[in-house]
């Protein structure tokens, strides 16, 4: 039964779109005498097949070096053979486990928190969208498919974020999650049509066989390779494309764990596939680094300063896939793997964990929750435990991610890379304490007296996903995934834990033990302000691009309604008035239409022959 699960791995996207198509008669209410709540639990059903699947698949590819492919024909037409490439491994079987695994958490934690929600045909639908785009993503082996499917996602995210269609911040968090994804997504198609013509494929081993040998123009390797870069960074909210990602958690938040803990990533894993072609360029990978590092450092400074709980997560979601580019631009794609995968588990617990508090204490505000540690305990262990697993806390999964980025930077002589690395993972520490204490520590407030833990279809999913990331570093033992101890850099181990450490004291002084009454005003209200606003950088793209824009627009519109129209209207008006002229000399007499035409045929004699007669003369 294995080895023919491992051999159809390729049915694996299929699962979750034949339950999309199953809820099909619920969605627009054909049948009403059920109620919506059969289309969910179909979905469920199929999202469990696929685990199933994939976990099979994944355990019988385990340990062989050697994927095994399959080929479906596309389009061949006038010499142009276009055939879909996927790959069955032991690292793309292992990240369809890991997608299919949590959204299925997803969406047994969506019946518990859209109990009362109509659209469930609509809603389980997408999720199922989502789950087989991402699943395809990881078993496609070529970039132009990669780039089709990453628009398919980027539609997802739309209808996902775009729910509740009757709520004007929901359709606007939507609009601008779509549209920033199409700046990053132009600019990358320019590079997946460039790079073509130098490699003749777009497969992903063949384009990193081709790299070794490369003998290409330098400034046309880096354009096209930043080119490469730019789609990723607006799937990953990278600085400046980063604003979506916040607008995005106006949308149903059990969405938010499946996009926050995976869908970002889908950019992390098509660099991690072409890092062989951005390692061809100095220039591009020093890009890459530049805007992680900027992403990193910035949205983790602007998570601690907010106090909306989901503007908190979004901004270290961002800041955790800097991090990743850091890693792909260091030439360290396996650390930027293993992050992804840390990061997933310990975001879906703390997503898990903010809905749980939001279902019942009916507030985001931070400065209006406290005082829930006795009344919500298995929500407070599990944002815990997701916190703790996105840090660099030893043994957790968190310590070995980092220590891998680490100790590669150290060991490539980029000392500046480890410091950032190491602020990044303080603040990290800091921000997720001061989050923790904020919710749970000091003292019960009006929103927060009655606020017992939720419906156990909630509580679970959120249990089931801080117990994989505590257990993680068990799993990852069992995959030989951890470095044997003698080759571990005690140095790097040693920094980073403190680092962890020291972030969380600091945090945990703060907020837990309020050794400051006012911890914010220990900072200057400028600075607080620049943080607080994401470094105004709305403000910044209303006077730039959007002010650009809306000035370009009116001027277009004054050229349409004034040169355009005055036009044609000019020369409706001069026809008119020509009309209007001649019927005068419709007299009905023979001898002046003959006056007239002779006058007309003299006067075309004399034009016709003006340069004769001036010779004359």
């Amino acid at each position: 039964m294995t080895p023919i699960l491992a051999q159809t791995s390729w049915l694996i996207p299929l699962y979750p779109l034949m339950g999309a198509l199953l809820t099909i008669p619920w969605s627009p209410a054909m049948i009403t005498r059920t109620g919506p709540r059969p289309a969910g639990y179909i979905n469920i059903v199929m999202t469990g097949l696929a685990l199933i699947h994939s976990l099979l698949a994944f355990l019988a590819f385990w340990g062989k070096s050697s994927p095994q492919f399959f080929f479906a024909p596309w389009l061949n037409v006038a010499g142009l053979n276009l055939t879909i490439p996927l790959e069955a491994s032991a690292i793309t079987l292992g990240a369809c486990v890991l997608i299919t695994t949590l959204n299925l958490m997803a969406q047994l934690y969506a019946v518990g928190y859209l109990e009362m929600d109509w659209g469930w045909g609509r809603f389980f639908a997408m999720m199922a969208l989502f789950e087989a785009g991402l699943c395809a993503l990881v078993l496609c082996n070529s970039l132009l498919f990669a780039y089709m499917l990453l628009e398919i996602l980027t539609l997802g995210t739309y209808l996902l974020v775009g729910f509740w269609y009757n709520q004007s911040l929901v359709v606007t968090g939507a609009r601008d999650a779509f549209l920033t994804k199409r700046v990053g997504d132009l600019v990358l198609l320019m590079g997946v049509l460039a790079i073509y013509p130098l490699a003749h494929t777009w497969d992903f081993r063949e384009l990193a066989a081709w790299a070794q040998t490369a003998n290409v123009d330098p400034g046309l390797i880096t354009l096209i390779s930043i080119g490469l870069i730019a789609g990723p960074m607006s799937k990953c909210a990278q600085f400046p494309l980063h604003l979506w990602l916040d607008e995005a958690m106006e949308g149903p938040l059990p969405s938010t764990i499946l996009r926050n803990a995976v869908v970002v990533t889908t950019g992390v894993w098509v660099l991690v596939e072409l890092e062989p072609v951005i390692a061809l360029s100095s220039t591009a990978s020093a890009f890459a680094i530049a805007v992680g590092t900027v992403t990193a450092i910035g949205a983790t400074l602007i998570s601690a300063a907010q106090v909306d709980v989901k503007r908190v997560l979004s901004y270290l979601s961002s800041a955790y896939m800097g991090l990743m580019f850091i890693a792909v631009g260091a030439h360290q794609p396996g650390a930027a793997l293993l992050l992804a995968l840390v990061y997933a588990l310990g975001m879906a617990a703390l997503v898990m964990g903010a809905g749980s508090i939001i279902i019942n204490v009916t507030t985001q505000d931070l400065t209006q929750m406290g005082g829930l540690w006795g009344r919500r305990p298995v929500t407070a262990m599990a944002m815990m435990a997701g916190a703790a697993g996105l840090v660099a806390l030893p043994p957790l999964g968190g310590f070995w991610a980092m220590l891998s980025l680490v100790s590669g930077l150290w060991e490539s002589d980029r000392g500046l890379l480890v410091a950032i690395v190491l602020l990044v993972n303080w603040l990290t520490a800091f921000s997720l304490a001061r989050l923790i204490g904020l919710i749970f520590a000091g003292k019960t407030q009006q929103m927060t007296i009655r606020a017992p833990e939720p419906l156990w279809l909630i509580v679970l999913p959120m249990a089931i996903a801080a117990g994989f990331t505590l257990h993680l570093p068990l799993v990852m033992a069992q995959l030989n995934l951890l470095p044997a101890w003698a080759e571990v850099s005690k140095d790097m181990a040693l920094l980073l834990t403190w680092s962890s450490i020291l972030g969380a004291i600091v945090g945990t002084l703060l907020y837990v033990n309020r050794v400051v009454e006012d911890p914010s005003k220990l900072i200057q209200k400028p600075l607080q302000n620049l943080l607080a606003y994401d470094f105004y950088t709305p403000k910044l793209y209303r006077n730039t691009f959007v002010l650009g824009v809306d000035m370009l627009s009116r001027l277009t519109d004054w050229l349409d309604r004034y040169v355009v129209d005055g036009l044609v209207n000019a020369v409706g008006l001069a026809s008119l008035f020509s009309g209007e002229t001649l019927k005068y000399g419709n007299t009905g007499q023979l001898q002046f239409y003959v006056l007239t035409i002779s006058l007309g045929v003299a006067l075309l004699g004399v034009l016709m022959n003006w340069h004769a007669l001036t010779a004359l003369f």
